[in-house]
């Protein structure tokens, strides 16, 4: 072998990553390899001692330092995400701005909704003080999306890092580039605690190498799929796993709802980031008296939009290679079976860029009603009234997102009750995304388990009980040594207790 050839063979695999919208290579990136994702696990291990030992507050202070970190490269992560997805860069800067918006709430939260707190014992257990805590679990395995590569990864990085553990994240192989930025922010914004927030990159084979290299839990967001041989290689160590998985959301319109709000909100849903959002709209019922003039003004508001990718573009290019395919599948599909194309169809598919496209009457049981299409079309169906809306609604295997439009509030608010959605806005789109309070995800093949949120931060955390003896009970019922009349007499009294109250 010459020594061209031995450092040939010694150099590590590489992939490159491709802008969507020109195919320009922009980097290249490591192919981390089982070892590799051992030693980045090893590392984040040992760096999560120290972290779960500090108090909450001094955790709060150092991710509020990344957080000022990222503000200040805002516009590095824009023009990176940018570049990786094709979103547009005002696209890229929202979502930046949604991020620090939860990681801020996740560093200030998190003491006191993990805090240690006393629990009532009842009567039988009086002698007894107890107590819940919530511990970190250790070193959490973060398998992230592309189309969100900021925002939807830091859902489950900050509140896990917040809760008190250490992170390995694997993004996506389309949009390395992000995943490598936000992490060498945390190692310049806490050097102290450099290791606590590692990045392995590339493709399939590293994501499970993650789920195998021992992590004390696995957040994967990405198709359904995809989260069933993930599930099924965390099950073999049993470590806990997070699904978001995508979803079908529906947006339900009733008879005296302000129509240019509902189209307003249902074109921005399903065609922004090139209706690449997994709690975006996808279909929409209309109850039959406003589906004409509903269907008009999306129309009019959808077909105005600039695709393409100039700065003023409403939307980009499909970021995924294959993508567009499966839009025109489903468009295909449903015209075959009879919808109609009331904007664009079979032909707004040019290469990576789908220009939009809106359906009326699609059967119910088409792959565009059923299968996510996670591209920029929307179908709006014709329904008799609400109840019937919300049946649809919930036949779909997905349940993510919904959202309501009604010129009642209230109303609105009881038929979002009534839909099969792990969140839900009324008069608007979207709108639980931007109030980090609030639990984000799913069930059926939308996935399982919440992100943001208290219920986000427990997500990354493992209650603990303890009880503490105050004082020797009057009659011992957890020794051999309590005299049978006395046991008997405690029996008794408990009876007694139980039938009255």
């Amino acid at each position: 072998m010459t020594e061209t050839d031995r450092e040939t063979a010694s150099r590590p695999a590489t992939f490159t990553v491709h802008a969507p919208a020109t195919g320009k290579a922009l980097a290249e990136h490591p192919v981390h390899g089982p070892a590799d994702v051992a030693r980045a696990v090893e590392r984040a291990r040992s760096a999560a001692a120290g972290w779960a030992a500090l108090p909450a507050a001094r955790r709060r202070d150092h991710l509020l330092r990344w957080k000022r970190k990222l503000a200040s490269a805002l516009d590095d992560l824009a023009d990176m995400i940018t570049a990786e997805t094709g979103k547009p860069r005002g696209d890229a800067v929202l979502e930046a701005v949604l991020t620090l918006e939860h990681l801020t709430w996740a560093a200030r939260n998190a003491g006191r909704v993990l805090r240690r707190r006393g629990v009532r014992t009842g009567l039988l257990a009086a002698n007894q003080r107890a107590t819940l805590v919530h511990r970190p679990l250790g070193v959490i395995g973060v398998i992230g999306p592309w189309n969100y590569p900021l925002y939807t990864p830091m859902g489950s990085i900050g509140y896990a890092l917040a809760a008190g553990n250490a992170v390995v994240f694997k993004p996506s192989e389309y949009t390395p580039g992000t995943g490598v930025l936000v992490a060498g922010l945390f190692d310049e914004a806490v050097p102290e605690h450099a290791g606590l927030l590692g990045v392995v990159t590339g493709a399939a084979s590293t994501g499970e190498a993650l789920a195998r290299s021992g992590v004390d839990k696995v957040a994967f967001t990405g198709s359904p799929g995809t989260a069933r041989k993930v599930m099924a290689v965390c099950a073999q160590s049993l470590t806990p796993f997070l699904a978001e998985c995508g979803g079908k959301d529906a947006t339900v319109v009733t008879a005296d709802a302000d129509l240019d709000a509902a189209a307003d909100a249902v074109v921005w849903g399903a065609m922004s980031n090139a209706g690449q959002t997994c709690a975006g709209v996808e279909r929409v019922y209309a109850v039959r008296e406003v589906h004409a003039a509903l269907c008009r003004k999306v129309v009019e508001r959808a077909g105005a939009l600039s695709v393409g990718p100039g700065p003023d573009s409403a939307y980009g290019p499909m970021t995924m290679p294959g993508q567009a395919a499966v839009v025109q599948r489903h468009v295909d599909a449903a015209l075959a079976a009879g919808a109609r194309a009331l904007l664009g169809g079979s032909a707004s598919v040019t290469g990576a860029y789908v220009t939009p496209v809106v359906l009326a009457d699609v059967p119910e049981d088409a792959a565009a009603m059923r299968e996510e299409t996670f591209g920029p079309m929307v179908v709006i169906n014709a329904v008799a009234d609400a109840d019937e809306a919300v049946r649809r609604a919930n036949a779909s295997p997905y349940a993510l997102g919904a959202s309501v439009f009604s010129g009642d509030r209230r109303a609105g608010a009881a038929i979002a009750s009534r839909l099969r959605a792990g969140a839900v806005s009324v008069n608007s789109v979207l709108g639980f995304a931007a109030v980090p309070a609030l639990p984000f995800g799913g069930s059926g093949d939308s996935g399982f388990g919440r992100i943001h949120g208290a219920d986000g931060l427990r997500a990354f955390a493992a209650p603990q009980s303890v009880t503490v003896q105050r004082f020797a009970p009057p009659v011992n019922l957890t020794s051999f040594t309590a005299p049978a009349a006395a046991r008997a007499r405690a029996v008794s009294f408990a009876r007694w207790l139980h039938r009255r109250r």
